[in-house]
């Protein structure tokens, strides 16, 4: 029989998880049943080398002409627009849970980030946005003589 230590707090831990697993689903939990258009918030990942920090933000089916990623004041913001476009007046949708209009979003920049090297590639429905890290100051030592 394998003992646990048993803490009164993990009873609550257990709830906030569950709270924010039924709440702060990102790109909006609740696909419409009822056909109409929700706001959508596509999925982020970012992840840290010793050379640089990458955003990857899932965008299916999003094309490069409709993506704007900006830099200002410390903050990136990746902008864009997933289209929904009907290829012909007789198809009949009968469920769409795809999520389609105007998105952004915002991340503050660490405090080493070298914001005129940032690039950003698409490719595969996944936009990778790079951002190097800045050149450390190395420090300088300088012997003095003494006289």
């Amino acid at each position: 029989m394998t003992l646990v230590n048993w803490s009164p707090l993990r009873e609550f831990d257990d709830i906030f998880e569950r709270y924010n697993r039924l709440f702060h689903r990102p790109a909006a939990a609740a696909a419409s049943d009822t056909g109409e258009v929700v706001q959508w918030r596509p999925v982020a990942n970012i992840s840290e080398t010793d050379k640089e920090y990458l955003i990857k933000a899932e965008l299916p089916e999003v094309e490069k002409k409709d993506v704007q990623v900006t830099v200002q004041e410390g903050v990136i913001t990746l902008r864009g627009e997933r289209r929904f476009e009907r290829t012909d007046d007789s198809e009949k949708q009968h469920r769409v849970e795809s999520f389609y209009g105007s998105f952004a979003r915002s991340f503050s920049l660490p405090a080493d980030a070298d914001e005129a090297r940032i690039y950003a590639e698409s490719k595969d429905g996944v936009l990778k946005v790079h951002i190097p890290k800045a050149q450390a100051a190395k420090p300088k030592q300088v012997e003095i003589q003494v006289k």
